[in-house]
């Protein structure tokens, strides 16, 4: 049984593309070739802990996943995120390898889930990226954004200057251009690819505040009580995608307006099927939104790459 470190993680992943991996592995989940759970969730006062797993059928390997995230840890100087990867033989039950990545492949396979949706439902010409958050997420959807998009003006919103400045500072850095605001009418007036990356629990987004062309990625909301979206966005939205139907039911924007009524359960298709071939976008003054709540399917194939690559470089 191995154990690799985040060290060692960061090192094995800087030489891989998992890409391709995590998109097939999203066509897999939709043909009904994965066997997910539903997701396992401890919310407490200070954080919440999410346990994900599943296996895809026929393959080697099975995998556990326990992420963490504890919000205001920026106060004490703690990361927000944590938690770990287990992974199993599929044959046999044994534990294979312990990825203790501090939540770093779960960042890791969403920022490209957020890259993969993009490539498939953004316009074709992006005039800005709106980036609404400051954290950790909210930085990897830029840098992943970079294999789907030349675009590099980013518009990025959030609730505290400071944390705007960081932001701005860091992605400049990083090649950006990039314009920081309070102020929601500003980023959805300039920007027509939107990634919400916020554990909020009220819509931060009006229906009137979107603009025709415009495609968002909605990855924030991974809990029945988080909402990043006014309803009404999918209600007005020609394309709704959910990376797992069964648990946008039940978590996530297509949650929310199921429960209020904007949306009925025959709206949403499946980003896997949209990968696959379904229709998704077909123009560029369409409206479309993708509501990620996380699939087991994405920590799979990262948790199996990073291992197998492991065993390739002793």
């Amino acid at each position: 049984m191995k154990t690799l470190s985040i060290t060692e993680i960061e090192k094995i992943l800087s030489t891989l593309d998992p890409i391709p991996a995590i998109e097939q592995g999203f066509v897999e989940y939709s043909k009904g070739k994965c066997i997910v759970p539903p997701v396992g969730e401890l919310i407490m006062d200070k954080g919440e802990v999410h346990i994900k797993y599943g296996c895809v059928k026929g393959e080697e390997y099975y995998v556990i996943k326990i992420a963490s995230g504890f919000y205001k840890n920026y106060e004490i100087g703690l990361p927000t995120s944590n938690g770990l990867m287990l992974l199993f033989n599929q044959n046999t039950g044994a534990l294979m390898c312990t990825l203790h990545d501090e939540c770093y492949l779960t960042d890791i396979r969403t920022a490209i889930a957020g890259a993969i949706t993009a490539k498939y439902l953004a316009p074709k010409n992006v005039t800005a990226i709106g980036i609404i958050g400051t954290g950790v997420q909210a930085r990897l959807q830029a840098d992943y954004l970079k294999s789907v998009t030349d675009r590099r003006d980013i518009i990025v919103w959030g609730r505290r200057p400071e944390k705007l400045v960081e932001y701005r500072n860091d992605m400049r850095e990083r090649g950006f251009n990039v314009t920081a605001t309070m102020e929601m009418d500003e980023l959805c007036g300039s920007a027509n690819l939107i990634v919400t990356t916020t554990p909020s629990e009220t819509a931060i987004i009006n229906a009137d505040q979107v603009r025709a062309g415009t495609h968002i990625t909605a990855m924030g909301s991974d809990t029945p009580g988080k909402q990043e979206l006014d309803s009404k966005i999918l209600e007005i939205a020609d394309v709704v995608v959910a990376d797992s139907i069964s648990q946008c039911l039940v978590r996530g924007e297509i949650c929310h307006a199921i429960k209020s009524g904007n949306i009925d359960e025959s709206k949403p298709v499946e980003l896997g099927n949209i990968i696959a071939g379904a229709t998704g976008r077909t123009n560029d003054q369409q409206i479309t939104v993708a509501d990620l709540t996380g699939v087991a399917v994405q920590d799979i194939k990262i948790a199996e790459a990073v291992y197998l690559a492991s065993l390739d470089s002793n």
